[in-house]
């Protein structure tokens, strides 16, 4: 045996300074820092100007604590689609943007005092909306270095804020353009109520928990009936509010429920739905007794098995009255107003109603109009007007009659206390005879506030609002106050009804539903719903810190006064002053010579926080503060509960305002959960801090992992799955790493191959580049990230790792310089590299940077980069077609080797000889192209299925290791080696 020489020194090895170890959290933060330095953002502005637009506009996240795991998504969903579209080549501008007004920050504001045991009411306003303002840009600061942590690039400098003055002026003058067209009334119906907070609340400022509640059965005594069995009866109402009843003004029955008299063990008569009687029986422990025989049935309709029973329809209970239970209670107690007694010595009447089921309690419900929408609606209709009694912190107003006055048993009516089985409530009406059932046992969902997580209840107050169904129309000339006949200030005043004529908001925005793209569909459906039941938006909140509602209220005629130079000093006083200019001292200067402010009431109420971020669009579209943007938007995006919040907010606003949504497309997320699929919750301590997150694996992961998964829908994180994102992003690292290592030293220009000339690998290769391009581009147009990653990372792991660069390792290793198959590999790999980091850059801000600033230093941002059209000469089906049979055939070659790996017959591949079926090898492959594909010694075809595997006799070369019938001995030189050194050794 002849010496063999050392070959490790021909053998082209990848060469690069790209560290398999990324050391994320240590290299994000420099990278970000030369973004900065470079001003990455305007070079962006400046390389797209004058391109085609695409404007995501950025709804505000509120300024009040570090971000979450569901900022993080939603943030880096937006610069998703912000950097595609770029990457399209479009002009795409971020401009992001909080919300700072409203009650969460005056909460915690207001935390501070209660821990100075300081009384917010005793502090002048301006200072405390300056400690509003305050804290409220403190966390506007904080989150902001935290998201551009993240990789989010955007115009972080001249973000948008809403309590910027000029935003608040422009808040301002949305609100009169409402006013102006005399789509603003103030009325009173039962609102969404905070005792806590002591102040209304939107839909979108509420959420629903579950919770155990009083319920109640209560006896009125019937005093008047066109029924005569039925006077002296008690009809009976069952109830989960107890604090409701103080305030009851009629009872509610079905007009086709058959309704039963029952003769109870207690000597009484009740009245109560036929299919409610059994219920009604178990939970009073009531018996029955025998009934003298019906006389005169009203009615079989409805009704089986009357025998013995006092049946009717309801129809005819129209008529009835009954006294409220605690009359008698009342009037022999003194003190109380006496308006207020006689209240409740009043009889209430029995009214038709639809609503009423049989679904629980006894078909008879008790009507508290101050306290429920269905109840308002009714009584209104029939006379019966709100009373007021309930005050803004709960409790009873000190002169009722009943639960008035300052002694214990007044308390708040959200107090457990208070509706307990053995509160003041149930033992009144226990003392009064009327109570049959009290039980502290019903579950159920209720509605809590959102911030204070304390219980809301329906409070009927005088609010500001927008309605949904009175036809839009240009602004009067005169005044106006949405009504043809306005009450006065703090009556009961109806919406305005539409008259049949012209577009009205809710008809216009569920136009507008129907025309704008929704992503996924099915939120087209959910916003539609809520806008179709909607009622009229209330715009009022009594509280501090927001933009006010700056109106003059005519104090005979209780009309606001509409005037366009009034509207205009006020607007401009804003600008100049910001919310602190609509004060008493100024409504002379704001009213001007014309008025005379005695004749005047300044509002003193705020706007709904949702109104501000609903005019958003206005002050940063339209303002020309950023003239990269332009109205409308492209895209909204947010989390799924903004169907009901800024989505509904700013498509409101801007129906009404302009005829038409904001936004031609609505994209929706859904929300992160915990690894186990349970809501997060910091009491349950399974929450995940992207900060933290962030300093362990970086803010790529983050990244990655927000696009990996349906967003969509309700999604995970946890440990395990960040572990199982950090393991693929490895994968691509090491991806790039390869191709780094692989392109040391390539020169197109001395060794790039055409497309044409190349071998069919290669021209495959390039035509599943074409069909990625493909999907890819086709991923962005439907904003779907999770495809979009999944097809970037399964091309670079199935069609890149495990295929193509396992099979040409051989020829740049070992293939000569010159050769056209080592030339062309590398020209597929260098056009790969061009489109891969781009393809990355969106997912993986930071990776991509390095990736690309370490094969070109000094040609500025990969993010600067955009993607061009790849020729449609790639694309060969029949080409795709073979590869693809050649691929299934391969996987099963690969299965087959592996037994007899594992049990070292053979130690890869290379040693092993393989059979396959002559009917499973697509046309035009030739047995040593198989071999090259297949990697393995030899392939050779059979007869009949299935694939066989034995171990060569074949030597193995002594450079490239492959084991060839040529190699005479082992570490010999195959023919292919041979000539190669040979080359070599003639340069030198």
């Amino acid at each position: 045996m002849t010496e063999q020489r050392d070959y490790k020194d021909t053998v082209f090895l990848p060469r690069t300074d790209f560290p398999m170890k990324a050391g994320l959290p240590q290299k994000e933060p420099g990278i970000l820092a030369r973004w900065e330095e470079q001003g990455l953002y305007r070079q962006l502005r400046e390389a797209r100007a004058g391109r085609e637009k695409f404007v995501l506009h950025d709804g505000p996240p509120y300024a009040n604590g570090d971000i979450h795991i569901g900022h993080a998504l939603n943030h880096v969903l937006k610069d998703m689609v912000v950097r595609t579209q770029t990457l399209l080549g479009k002009d795409a501008p971020y401009v992001p943007g909080w919300d700072c007004h409203g009650l969460p920050i005056e909460w915690k504001v207001e935390e501070r005092y209660r821990k100075k045991k300081r009384n917010k009411d005793e502090v002048p306003p301006a200072e405390f909306r300056a400690e509003c303002r305050a804290y409220a840009q403190h966390w506007v600061d904080v989150q902001r270095e935290q998201l551009k942590r993240l990789g989010i690039n955007g115009d972080w400098d001249n973000p948008y804020l809403t309590m910027d003055f000029g935003a608040e002026a422009t808040i301002v003058a949305e609100l009169l353009k409402f006013a102006e067209s005399g789509h603003l009334y103030r009325g009173a119906k039962p609102v969404m109520w905070s005792p806590v907070e002591k102040t209304a609340l939107a839909e979108a400022e509420v959420e629903y928990e579950d919770i155990v509640s009083t319920q109640i059965d209560v006896a009125f005594e019937i005093v008047e009936s066109p029924i005569p069995e039925l006077v002296g009866a008690h009809a009976v109402v069952w109830t989960t509010t107890p604090w409701t009843i103080p305030v009851n003004q009629a009872l509610a029955y079905g007009p086709r429920v058959a309704y039963e008299l029952v003769y109870a063990s207690d000597g009484n008569r009740y009245l109560v739905a036929h299919e409610l009687r059994d219920e009604f029986l178990k939970r009073t422990g009531l018996g029955v007794v025998d009934a003298p025989q019906q006389g005169d049935v009203d009615s079989t309709e409805d009704v089986t098995d009357w025998a013995n029973r006092h049946m009717y329809l309801g129809s005819k209970l129209e008529g009835t009255f009954a006294l409220h239970p605690i009359a008698k209670l009342v009037s022999l107690r003194e003190g109380g107003d006496s308006q207020a007694v006689e209240f409740f010595l009043k009889p209430r009447p029995f009214l038709p109603a639809d609503f009423v089921t049989t679904d629980s309690g006894t078909g008879l419900v008790h009507m508290a109009p101050d306290h429920g929408e269905d109840d308002f609606v009714l009584c209104k209709a029939h006379g019966l007007t709100p009373k007021f009694v309930v005050e803004a912190d709960g409790r009873y107003r000190d002169d009722w009659a009943w639960l008035g006055g300052a002694d214990e048993r007044r308390m708040s009516v959200i107090n457990p206390k208070f509706n307990a089985p053995d509160g003041p409530i149930c033992l009144d009406l226990r003392e009064a005879g009327a109570l049959l059932s009290a039980r502290a046992d019903y579950k159920h969902s209720y509605p809590h506030s959102w911030r204070s997580k304390a219980k809301v209840i329906y409070r009927c107050t005088p609010q500001w609002f927008v309605p949904m169904d009175k036809p839009l129309a240009p602004a009067p000339k005169g005044g106006g106050s949405g009504h043809d006949n306005p009450p006065p200030l703090g009556e009961v005043a109806a919406a305005p009804a539409a008259d049949g004529g012209g577009a009205t908001l809710r008809s216009t925005a569920l136009a507008e539903i129907e025309r704008v793209r929704f992503v996924p569909e099915k939120g087209r459906n959910r916003i539609g719903a809520m806008v179709e039941g909607r009622p009229d938006w209330v715009l009022s909140r009594q509280r501090a810190w927001g933009v006010p509602i700056t109106l003059f209220v005519n104090r005979k005629t209780g009309e606001y006064l509409v005037d366009p130079a009034v509207n205009a000093r006020i607007v401009e006083a804003v600008r100049a002053k910001g919310v602190d200019a609509w004060t008493e001292e100024a409504a002379a200067e704001l009213l001007g010579p014309d008025y005379d402010p005695a004749d005047y009431e300044r509002v003193t109420d705020i706007l709904d926080v949702w109104f501000d971020s609903g005019c958003t669009h206005a002050f940063v579209l339209e303002s020309g503060r950023w003239p990269e943007l332009r109205w409308p938007a492209d895209l909204y995006l947010e989390g799924s509960d903004q169907h009901r919040g800024w989505f509904q907010s700013s498509l409101l606003e801007a129906s009404a305002t302009r005829g038409r949504a904001p936004y031609d497309a609505v994209l929706t997320h859904g929300f992160t959960m915990a690894s186990d699929g349970k809501k997060m919750s910091k009491s349950l301590g399974n929450t995940v801090d992207p900060i933290k997150v962030m300093g362990q694996y970086g803010a790529d992961i983050i990244r990655l992992w927000a696009l990996s998964v349906d967003f969509t829908e309700d999604h995970r994180i946890g440990d395990e799955i960040l572990k199982g994102v950090a393991d693929q992003y490895r994968k691509l690292r090491n991806t790039f790493r390869y191709m780094l290592g692989a392109l040391d030293g390539f020169d197109y220009e001395r060794e790039g191959v055409d497309p044409a000339d190349m071998p069919e690998l290669e021209r495959y290769v390039l035509g599943e580049l074409h069909a990625l391009d493909t999907t890819l581009r086709r991923a962005i147009a439907d904003f779907d990230f999770n495809e979009y990653t999944r097809a970037l990372v399964d091309f670079a792991n199935e069609d890149l790792s495990a295929f193509f660069f396992d099979i040409r390792k051989d020829s740049l290793y070992c293939d000569g310089e010159d050769d056209l198959r080592r030339r062309a590999y590398r020209t597929v790999l260098d056009i790969l590299f061009h489109a891969l980091v781009r393809y990355a850059a969106p997912v993986l801000v930071f990776t991509a940077e390095e990736v690309w600033t370490t094969r070109f230093p000094d040609r500025g941002s990969v993010h600067l980069q955009e993607l061009s059209p790849l020729p449609d000469s790639w694309v060969d089906p029949a080409l795709a077609e073979r590869f693809a049979g050649l691929r299934a055939l391969r996987e099963q070659v690969m299965e087959a080797i592996e037994p007899l790996r594992r049990e070292k017959v053979v130690r890869s591949g290379l040693e092993a000889e393989v059979a396959v079926p002559a009917a499973a090898v697509p046309e035009g492959f030739g047995d040593a192209d198989l071999a090259e594909l297949f990697i393995t010694a030899s392939v050779t075809r059979r007869q009949g299925d299935g694939v066989t595997v034995t171990r060569t006799d074949d030597h193995k070369c002594g450079r490239c290791w492959r084991l060839l019938p040529e190699v005479t001995e082992d570490g010999a030189l195959c023919g292919r080696c041979a000539d190669v050194i040979a080359r070599t050794d003639a340069a030198v």
